[in-house]
Formats: structure tokens, sequence, C-alpha cells
């Protein structure tokens, strides 16, 4: 080690083997100045040398010669706080500043930003004044926070000491404000900079990424055109690399195209950040060749870069190519990353193989990557595409253990994660559980999708009526929240299941409101959805027509909408017009066209679509199209081919198939056939209260009623037990619902005698109770009786009593409507001033002046 003597009159340099204790000690007498050369210092490999030094310089009196270089060995050291310590016993000068500044930055760069903003505050406060390298790395700090308070104070703080035209610290201002998301004020700041003619590349390139943080792409896109052409600024690769997501997320291929060439001429394709920018540019365009053609002339590649191919082509629907690139990774040994990993779970997740994505997360485990909020909503969403609730509940143990409520999480990753719980909850047909989680969570903590996945549970696999409760409570919380177009479709999923027609009118309302004529192209689809389940197909119609933008599922929708309503012309008609604008059916298409033939007695074109498809389409008939077939032939009474087409099935038929060949046979009164089916489904272990009740109501048309007892004993006896029947009216103060001999109702007497009077009016022109289908072993007239209390007719004396003459009465049943019901509405049609529109589980009815839209199809 080395003494140096810093005296202008000693030149004197002694070589010091000595211990550091012994170094110390040693005086010379004959300097009046003593410094330590800094390489003593660097040799302090651990905070007990660098204290032990400080010690023995203070003791000797030489404490003020050591200071520089002992803070420096304590900031090298981390020990930000002896640094500090030294650092205040300095006098404030503009050189010694320099020393605050690296206490900041190794703040920031050990991920405290609230400890860089301490520093800051501490070195204010005793009389030190910041510089121009201060301020950029305190903005820093309050971005990280991020702390927008902070940063005007900062802001201010840098307006009163005159760096205000420092482009530097002007830069670090421009995104403080981004980052703590505020693009007004960071662009404004921006403009000052170009008023005054002082911004340079970092500037633009600051203001572009703050443009695109904030997901004001096309403003982004302006702002990079007018850099590079009206200021001729060359961009560098932080350019390329910011504008490039922005073409990206905006689906602008041509755009990323003309970067791309500039990348090329420039030489800046060669920079791998820029390639992987390029890369994954033409990736979420969709142009997985031009993006393979970038990748394989990349002369360095990085995990990113193949990160980048391999959720290309998962999420552009070639997940076969993702495998491929997947494995191949594997065997070039090529360390996978979270992004790997976590793109081919949400590949399988999002395509409904929940089983091949758990089976990825657990090599993802095994191979020690550590899964991240992104993966574990992605897991979570392939438990639910395969109502996997036992991994779900796995899961949700995994993320408390190592993800949920741990210190220095981001919140919004928590609210991910249990979002995405809540999700998987309801999907699993769970959705007590998943009320529960969402009720644990503060109101203030629940943001528009946590409300859209308990809405959209409670509209697929719960009580739709829950569903339009929470969005009634999200419209009274007026602007603090608003629901997206996600929240909107599953309230309109929830309109459609309860033909809920005036919320659903409200709903289109709101949109319309808050849309203005540009509505989102799945919104549209589901609005169609919904006013065809809610029995207003012409809206629906109306709706289609003002579509900017159609899809196969605009079409396909309007279609099972004129099919649910026996509208089988018009169903034929759009799917030719789909034809003419150059989509291509496929089985879903045919399905829906079978479907709708089915239940308009359109044999012959529903025969000669089924055998059209393969032949001139290309599409080989499903077993649920042979299950169309069945019944398409069943309804017509042509049972014997109905059986023949079974027989000739290329594969094995499916339970749907032997319904609909036993709805047939109870149509038709074939108890043989329908005996065969009822065995056929007890073989497939399909037995459902369905099947139980069909065979049931044939036994007892033929009244045999000891095999209707054997099939009540079987059901018992096997723990099947028979849905009620449910009826439900809207009414002008809102939906009353009725079940089987109801009288709960405050109007129930009122009710009963409406309906009676009602009876005893249809009789006198012609109505015959059908007894047949009041399947008990009593005589006729308490048959009668019987038939008379159904939550149908229930519905409808409700309806006609509260709805002003004029207006439709819609019904929804939740079962097929009975006989003797279809009979009995269509004669009060003939003496009542209502259109009666009827939704049962199957299909429309709409009853008026004595005629069903039905023509006896149902």
């Amino acid at each position: 080690m080395l003494l140096r003597c810093s005296s202008l009159k000693c030149k004197l340099l002694l070589p010091l083997p000595l211990p550091l204790p012994q170094l110390i000690t040693t005086r010379l007498s004959s300097c009046s100045t003593v410094t330590v050369n800094p390489t003593i210092l660097k040799q302090c490999s651990s905070l007990s040398h660098a204290k032990l030094l400080q010690q023995q310089v203070t003791v000797q009196g030489l404490l003020h010669h050591f200071t520089r270089h002992l803070i420096a060995t304590y900031i090298a050291l981390s020990s930000t706080i002896r640094a500090t310590v030294l650092l205040l016993t300095l006098p404030p000068s503009p050189l010694s500043v320099f020393w605050w500044n690296q206490l900041i930055r190794r703040s920031l760069h050990h991920g405290d930003p609230h400890g860089s903003l301490a520093l800051y505050h501490q070195m204010k406060a005793h009389g030190w004044t910041p510089d121009h390298y201060t301020f950029p790395f305190v903005f820093k700090a309050c971005a990280d926070i991020p702390s927008f308070s902070a940063g005007t104070s900062l802001h201010a703080a840098v307006l009163r000491s005159g760096f205000d035209s420092n482009v530097f610290v002007c830069n670090a201002v421009v995104g403080m404000y981004s980052r703590c998301g505020s693009l007004q004020d960071a662009r404004n700041m921006f403009d000052e900079l170009c008023q005054r003619g002082i911004q340079d590349l970092v500037s633009w390139n600051s203001i572009v990424s703050a443009c695109s943080r904030a997901s004001e792409t096309n403003t982004a896109l302006q702002l990079f055109v007018e850099m590079t052409t009206r200021h001729w600024v060359s961009p560098d690769p932080v350019s390329l690399v910011n504008i490039l997501p922005v073409c990206a997320f905006v689906g602008s291929s041509m755009q990323g195209k003309q970067v791309h060439g500039f990348a090329v001429r420039s030489g800046l394709v060669d920079d791998v950040f820029v390639g992987n920018a390029i890369v994954d540019m033409y990736a979420k365009c969709g142009k997985m060749d031009q993006a393979n053609k970038v990748f394989e002339r990349m002369k360095l590649k990085d995990v990113v870069s193949w990160n980048a191919m391999v959720t290309g082509y998962s999420q552009t629907g070639m997940f076969g190519d993702a495998l491929s690139l997947f494995e191949q990774m594997r065997q070039e040994n090529i360390k996978l990353d979270v992004v790997t990993w976590t793109a081919v779970i949400a590949g399988f997740a999002q395509r409904g193989h929940g089983s091949e994505a758990l089976d990825v997360f657990r090599q993802m485990c095994n191979c020690g990557s550590q899964p991240n909020v992104v993966t574990l909503v992605s897991l979570l969403s392939g438990c639910a595409s395969i109502g996997a609730l036992l991994h779900g509940k796995e899961t949700h143990c995994y993320a408390i253990k190592f993800m949920l409520n741990l210190d220095g999480n981001d919140p919004r990753d928590d609210l991910m994660v249990i979002n995405g719980l809540i999700d998987m909850y309801a999907k699993c047909k769970n959705v007590a559980v998943a009320r529960t989680m969402f009720e644990l969570m503060p109101p203030k903590d629940r943001d528009v999708v946590t409300w859209t996945v308990m809405i959209g549970g409670y509209a697929q696999h719960g009580d739709a009526n829950h569903a339009l409760q929470l969005l009634s409570e999200i419209f009274n919380m007026g602007n603090s929240l608003k629901p997206n177009d996600f929240t909107l479709s599953c309230a309109l999923m929830a309109c459609a299941r309860l033909a809920a027609l005036r919320l659903g009118r409200q709903i289109h309302a709101y949109v319309l409101r808050n849309r203005y004529d540009c509505i989102v192209l799945f919104v549209a689809n589901c609005l169609i959805d919904m006013y065809s389940k809610c029995g207003d197909v012409e809206t629906a119609q109306v709706v289609f027509n003002n579509m900017p933008e159609k899809n196969s599922v605009s079409w396909t929708t309007l279609m099972t909408g004129y099919g649910l309503h026996g509208r089988g012309e018009d169903a034929i008609r759009v799917f030719d017009e789909m034809r003419k604008v150059g989509l291509v059916p496929d089985g879903i298409t045919f399905l829906v066209l079978l479907y709708a033939c089915s239940h308009s007695g359109m044999v012959d074109h529903g025969i000669n679509f089924f055998y059209r498809m393969r032949q001139d389409f290309g599409v080989p008939p499903g077993a649920e199209h042979y299950a169309c077939m069945v019944d398409l032939l069943g309804r017509a009474g042509r049972l014997d081919e109905a059986v023949k087409l079974i027989n000739c099935m290329p594969m094995e038929p499916s339970a749907v198939v032997w319904v609909a060949l036993l709805s047939a046979c109870r149509i038709h009164s074939n108890v043989e056939l329908g005996e065969l089916a009822a065995s056929r489904l007890g073989e497939l272990e399909s037995g459902n209260d369905g099947s139980y009740t069909l065979l049931s109501n044939i036994y007892a048309n033929a009244r045999r009623w000891k095999d209707v007892a054997r099939i009540r004993y079987l059901m018992k006896n096997t723990g099947v037990q028979k849905r009620p029947g449910c009826s439900w009216v809207q009414g002008r103060k809102g939906t009353a619902t009725f079940f089987v001999g109801d009288r709960s109702h405050s109007q129930s007497q009122q009710i009963y005698e409406t309906l009676a009077e009602l009876i005893q009016r249809i009789k006198a022109i012609g109505y015959v109770p059908q007894t047949s289908f009041a399947l008990h072993d009593v005589d006729d007239e308490e048959k009668g009786d019987l038939l008379f209390e159904h939550s149908e007719k229930l519905a409808l004396a409700y309806g006609i009593l509260t709805i002003p003459p004029g207006s439709p009465i819609r019904i929804t049943k939740n079962l097929r409507i009975c006989g003797d019901c279809h009979s009995a509405i269509t004669y009060i049609s003939m003496i009542v001033e209502h259109e009666i529109i009827l939704r049962d589980s199957s299909r429309f009815h709409h009853f008026k002046n004595g005629s069903c839209s039905c023509k006896g199809y149902w």
C-alpha cells in the first residue's frame, strides 16, 4: 500500500506493506498535509474494514483527509447511512453534490425510489443545492413510485432553481409526468422544449413513449412522423423500439413495414432490441410469414426473439407452429423464461385444452422457473375451460402462498389474480365461492374486470337475475365506474337468458348514448342474440342491418334467431346473403340451418342442406348434425327414416341423437321406439330428468300407468329429480314468476278468477282440455283441474290483468310448453287483444288470432 504526501515541499512516496491499523498510526512529521491513495480504500472488501479505517483516521485526526474516499467506499459497499453521515460533515459545495447524486442513483438502482426521495429532501434540508444531474435521478424516483404530487413539487423546484432550460432535466420531467399518468403535463413540457428550440432526440423519444404508454397511439404515430419529416431528427434504436409496439397495437403493418425499411437502410436492424421489436410488431399484426423472415435473418437472437415468435404463433391461431418452436428451443438448450412458458400455457388455455395447460405448468415448476401473474391468470383460464375445479383450487393455494398480499407486490397484480380466481370459480359452476371472493374485496379495490367476471359468471352458470342486479349496482355508482364492452355483453347474455327485453333495450340505449354510432362488433352480435331470444327478431334484423362490420358470428346469430321463431325461409335467406358476401359456411352454420328447417317443418330443405354440406361445401356432418336430422324427420313423423339414418351414422350415436328420437316418439306416441331410445341413453349413462320425463309421458299417453310408476321409482332410486315447471312474464311493475299451482302472488285470487273466466269462454268456442298431458292415473275431470294450474296459464292470466290491451304479452317457460297449454293459449289469442309471445326451452311461439307461428312443429 502507498501513502502519498500532498505537500508541495515533499515528493515522498512511501511503500507501506503494513497492515491497515499500523499504516494509519505511521507518523509523517515532515509533511503538513496527507491524503490516501485511492487504491488503499479500494482494497476494503468489507464494511468492517472500512469502519476500522474510519475509526483509525478519526483517532489520528486525519478524517478530513479521508472523507471523500470513505464516502465512495461506503457507497460501493451499499452502506448508505454511513456515507450520508460522512457527507453531512462536509460543507455544501457544487463539487461535493456529486456524492449526493451517487447516493440517490444507487438507491434507485437497488429499487428504493422512496429512499432516493428521502435523500433528496435530506440534502435540501442541510443546505445543499441540487445540480442538473440530481434532478433526473429524483424525477425517475417520482416516476418509479409513482408520485404525481412529489413530481410536481420537484418540477416547481426546477423552475425556481433555473434548470428549466436544461434539456436533460426537462426530458426527465416529460418522463416523470408520463409514468405518473399525466400525459397532458408531459405534452406541455415537451411543447415548451420545442418552443425554446432545445428539444433533442431524447425529448422526442420521451414524448412518443409517453403517448404509447397512455394508449394515445395515433398521437404517438403523428409525433414520430413529425420528428422524422418536419424536424429531420434521425431515429435511434430507442426511437424504433418505442414506435414499433404502437404500430403493432393499432395493427398498422404498413407503417411498421416503413419503420422496418428504415431500420434496414440505417443498419439499426442488427440491434437485437430493434430486431425483437420488428418481429413482435409483425406477429401482433398477424403477419407471421414476415415475422419469421426477420427472425431467421437476425444475426443475434436472445430468448425475447424466440418468445416473440412463440407468442405470435399462439395468438394468431397457429398453435402447432408455436409448439414446434417451443420444442426447438428446448432441443437447442435455449433457456426458457417465464414468458416462454406462459405463452404456451395461455395458448392451450385459449383453445380449451386445460389439461395440457396444467401439464406445461407442472413442467415449468419442475424446471425451476417462477410463474408470474400472467402465468397464473392463464392457468386459471385453462382450469375454467375444462371445469377443473380441483386444479383451480390448487392454483388458488399456490397464489396464496407465493403471490398474493406479499410485501412489495403491485396491488394491480394481486387484483389480476383475484379476478382470475373469481372467473375460474364462476366458470367451474361454483358461483357461491366466486361471489364470496367478490364480496370480500373492498368496493374501492374492485375494477371493471372484477364486476365483469362476476356478472359473466352469473349470466353463464348462475342466476341471470343476480347478473342484472350487479349491472344495476354499477349504473348506480355514477361516473366512478363505467361498464366496458365485455360487461355489457355479459349483461346482454343475462337478458337473453331471462328474455328481459325491457332491460335489454335499456342496455342498447346506454350503448348508443355512450358509444355513439360505433358499436363494438361483439356487442352488436350480443344485441342480435338478445333481441332474438327476447322475441323481437325484427329489431335483431335492424341491428344487423346497421352494423358497419359483420363477421360469421353476426350472420349465424341472426339465422339462429329466425330458427328460434320458426321462420325457416328467413334463415335460408340470410344464409344465401351470407354466401353472396363471400363468407364460407362451416359446421355451425349448417347446424343452425338444420335447426331452422326442423322448427319450420321444411323437411325437404333440411335433407337437401344435410347432403349438400359435404358435397358442395366440404363440411363433414358431425353427431350434432345427425341429431338435427333425426329431430327434423321425427317431427315430420318419418320415424323409420330417422332410425335408418341413425344406423348409417359413421360414428357412434351420441346422447343428443337418442334424445331427439325419444322426443319424436313422444310426439307420435311410438312406445317401442321410445323404449329403444331410452335404453340406448341408459347405456350411455346420459339419463337426465328430461329423458325420464319423455319416456314417462310416452307411457302415460299409452295409459301404461305401471310403467309410469316404474319410471318415477327409477328416478327416485337414482337421485334424478324432475325440474319443476316455471314461467315468468314481464308486467308493468317488473317480472312475475309462477310455478305449477302457485298461489303465492299477491294477486293470486284475481289471477285464478281471470283464468277460470278465460277457460269458460274458450270452451264455448271449441276448446277441449287435452287430458293426455295430465300424467296421472286419475279421472278426466281431475286431470282438467291439474292442467288448469300449469305455470304458463297462470303467467298469461297475470299478463292479461296487468298489461294494457294491444301490447304483446311476453312469457318464458323453463321447460317445453305442454300440448294442452298450447291449445288453450291458441284459443285465448282469439278472445284477447294481445299478441302472446311464449318462449319455451326449445323455441318461440307467437299466438295471434287463433293461430301459432310454430304451425304444429314444436
